[in-house]
């Protein structure tokens, strides 16, 4: 597949999911990446923490591929360069915060050396082959949350990335409605728009009222106080800040995650008034009632800061009468994850506020009235919901038809489509996947490794050992060990009838090795089946003398 004299669009990620965004645009034989994120595992793929997406396509093209253009710095559109990007060995462009974060991650992985970074000042332009881009600010819960404009030979695209509409902004000056409109008096093909919150029937509101919701929440509390939130919502950072200093609590930072955000942003120009914080020590030192905490852990990540207090890892303490506030909407699929350390801290006597109490969080996303308003700004030929389920892409292809947008598509990873001329329309589908990050390992998420993996943790393992002389002969009783069979009090009876079973299969067909494993390893799992209703996997080793 080579673009011909058209602009075609591909999803790689990102589109029938949240997360993972990774989205194609192909004209006159060449290929743009906008964003090149991950996503989260979940427990469908144990002893995993990272999912990656699968690049093949691009891969197989990287000749024609000119470069990665990035929207902003949330791990969902720039957590995948440290492992996928040295391997497309083409550019990236980001504006200064968002390279700034991209600069630590590829210092982390030693691979500053192996990629070209190219700084854009905000609201920067620049040109790859036959696609301009102007970087756009618009709101979100990072700084320098960015659309793009993509200039093409046969229409421009505004690209939203993640945004929102803020009118009391905390840090960065998005792009104004009368800003907005004047891109749209010089016409817009396709409007490639965040489909996240296009169910909530209100706007997400402003970081601003957020300021007054904690304010409200935090003065009068009695005893030590932890505020979680997303590590990269540095307008929430700055928020805290000044909260700390109105209430007059002196600050103390829980996360390396916060600690490099907070040196990302003022590198950058941001949190220059972000007040000094004290150490962990100091913090624990101070009485209960002049100490602020700002912690990771919000999602119910074991690792993180507010795990490891809640459960008593961590040199900050929290006791009855303490309060933690999450600032953070709760993931989905992350419930049991945040209940465990909710109830953990309810065991304590620590008082806990969230966004259902009160006002402690907004979205970074528009609801329907921003929705709304972006479509009479832009009036885009074309909508091309994305960053959403397909429920969501669905629901905002709605929404923009309802609002007088002629056209619009609802697509899937994979889906290639032609945006023009003559479009939109799906002309293919090309391959995609997932990739898991498996300690240093990138394997396919559905590979036999995770495949083995999931097997062993829903029926567990035996280890059968068969030692044969040089006629074939048994030596001995096989040897068994098990591992997450649910035999535990019975255990010695079922090794001896399965070590009996597994004698048993040795003398009854052929001699050659594959065909006798394979007997013992049937005769071996039928038992532990006969016994438990398991069917665990079974390995069988061959010893001959």
């Amino acid at each position: 597949m080579t673009p011909k004299d058209e602009l075609l669009f591909l999803a790689l990620g990102g589109s029938g999911e949240i997360g993972m965004n990774v989205n194609l645009y192909g004209c006159q034989g060449k290929w743009v990446m906008v964003d090149l994120g991950l996503t989260f595992a979940d427990p469908a793929y144990p002893g995993v923490e990272l999912v990656l997406p699968d690049l093949s396509f691009i891969e197989e093209r990287r000749e024609d591929l000119l470069g990665i253009v990035l929207t902003h710095g949330h791990e969902d559109h720039i957590g995948a360069i440290p492992y996928l990007a040295a391997d497309l060995g083409v550019p990236l462009y980001a504006t200064p915060f968002t390279a700034g974060l991209i600069r630590l991650k590829l210092e982390e992985e030693g691979l500053i050396s192996e990629l070209e970074l190219n700084v854009i000042d905000n609201e920067g332009s620049f040109a790859l082959g036959p696609f301009g881009f102007r970087y756009v600010p618009l709101a979100h819960s990072i700084p320098e949350g960015n659309a793009v404009l993509i200039d093409t030979p046969h229409g421009r695209v505004f690209h939203t990335g993640d945004w929102k509409i803020d009118e009391k902004p905390v840090l960065g000056q998005p792009s104004t409605p009368e800003e907005l409109t004047a891109i749209g008096d010089e016409g817009v093909l396709a409007l490639v728009c965040d489909s996240t919150n296009v169910f909530n029937p209100e706007a997400s509101g402003s970081e601003g009222d957020v300021r007054e919701g904690l304010m409200q929440t935090i003065t009068g509390a009695k005893g030590r106080v932890l505020v979680t939130t997303f590590a990269s919502n540095a307008a929430r950072l700055q928020t805290l800040g000044e909260v700390a200093n109105a209430v007059g609590r002196k600050l103390c930072v829980a996360g390396r995650s916060l600690d490099r955000i907070i040196s990302t942003a003022r590198t950058a120009g941001y949190l220059k008034d972000f007040p000094p914080t004290v150490d962990w020590d100091d913090a624990m030192a101070l009485p209960r009632n002049e100490v602020m905490i700002i912690a990771t852990g919000g999602q119910g990540e074991a690792r993180a800061a507010l795990s490891r207090i809640a459960f008593d890892s961590h040199p900050i303490k929290l006791d009855t009468g303490d309060l933690v506030v999450f600032s953070s909407k709760q993931i989905p699929g992350n419930e049991i994850a945040i209940g465990r350390i909710q109830n953990a801290l309810a065991a304590k006597g620590v008082l806990m506020v969230t966004d259902r109490q009160a006002e402690v969080h907004v979205s970074g996303h528009p609801g329907r009235p921003e929705l709304e308003a972006m479509y009479r700004w832009v009036r885009p030929q074309i909508l091309l919901p994305v960053h959403g389920e397909r429920r969501h892409m669905a629901e905002q292809a709605r929404l923009g038809l309802s609002s007088g947008v002629p056209s619009a598509i609802v697509q899937s990873n994979g889906d290639l489509l032609r945006l023009a001329p003559n479009g939109p329309e799906i002309i293919g589908h090309e391959a995609t996947g997932r990739l898991v990050l498996d300690g240093d390992v990138i394997l396919p998420a559905d590979g036999s490794t995770m495949n083995e993996r999931r097997k062993v943790a829903l029926h567990g393992q035996i280890s059968v050992a068969v030692a044969l002389d040089r006629k074939g002969k048994l030596m001995g009783e096989p040897a068994l060990r098990t591992q997450g069979v649910p035999v535990e009090e019975d255990k010695a009876a079922f090794l001896a009838e399965a070590a009996d079973e597994a004698a048993e299969a040795v003398g009854k067909g052929s001699q050659e090795e594959e065909a006798l494993r394979e007997r013992v390893r049937l005769a071996v799992r039928r038992t532990a089946t006969r016994w438990t209703g398991k069917k665990p996997v079974v390995d069988v080793l061959l010893i001959r003398a």
